[in-house]
C-alpha cells in the first residue's frame, strides 16, 4: 500500500468512523434508547423504530460504500444529507431558548452538535461533488460510479 492510499483510506475511516462503528453500534446495543430518542420527533413508535432502522442502514452500507470506494460518490451524498437532516431533526438549538442567556446551556451545546454535523456534510460532500468544478458534471453523469479513490493519478488526454 502505498502513502497516498493510506493517506486517502484514513480519511474516509476517520470521515465514517462516527457512524461505522459508533453510532450504528451504539443503535445495535441500545436500541431501545435510540427509539426513544426518535420518539422526540416522532411519537409513533412503529414510525420511531422505521426511522432507526433506516438510519443504521444509512449508516453502515453508505459508511462501507465511502470507505471500499463502491459507488462511493453516492453515498457519500446519503450521507451528507443524512448529516443534515440528523442537524435539522435533533439539534435545535433555537428550541431552548437559553442561547444568548447562558453561556453553558443547552442551546449552545445544541449549536455547536448542529454546526458539527454540517462540516461533516460538507466533508462528505467534498467527496460526492470533488473540489473541482468540472467533478460535478462529472457526479451528475453518472452518480453511481466510483471515484476510485485507491487508484493511482491517470494521464489526461
Amino acid at each position: 500500500m502505498t502513502l497516498n492510499v493510506a493517506i486517502v483510506l484514513s480519511i474516509r475511516i476517520l470521515l465514517c468512523a462516527l457512524f461505522l462503528p459508533c453510532s450504528a453500534l451504539d443503535k445495535l446495543l441500545n436500541f431501545d434508547g435510540a427509539v426513544a430518542q426518535a420518539r422526540q420527533a416522532i411519537a409513533n413508535r412503529a414510525a420511531a423504530v422505521a426511522l432507526i432502522l433506516v438510519g443504521l442502514f444509512v449508516e453502515v452500507f453508505m459508511s462501507l460504500g465511502v470507505i471500499s470506494g463502491i459507488a462511493d460518490r453516492a453515498c457519500a451524498l446519503v450521507l451528507a444529507l443524512y448529516c443534515a437532516a440528523t442537524a435539522i431533526g435533533w439539534k435545535q438549538f433555537w428550541k431552548p431558548g437559553d442561547f444568548w442567556t447562558a453561556s453553558d446551556g443547552k442551546a449552545r451545546n445544541l449549536f455547536w452538535d448542529f454546526l458539527k454535523n454540517f462540516a461533516l456534510a460538507a466533508g462528505f460532500l467534498l467527496i460526492t461533488f470533488g473540489s473541482q468544478a468540472s467533478s460535478v458534471q462529472q457526479f451528475l453523469s453518472a452518480p453511481l460510479a466510483s471515484s476510485h479513490p485507491y487508484r493511482g493519478p491517470t494521464e489526461l488526454p
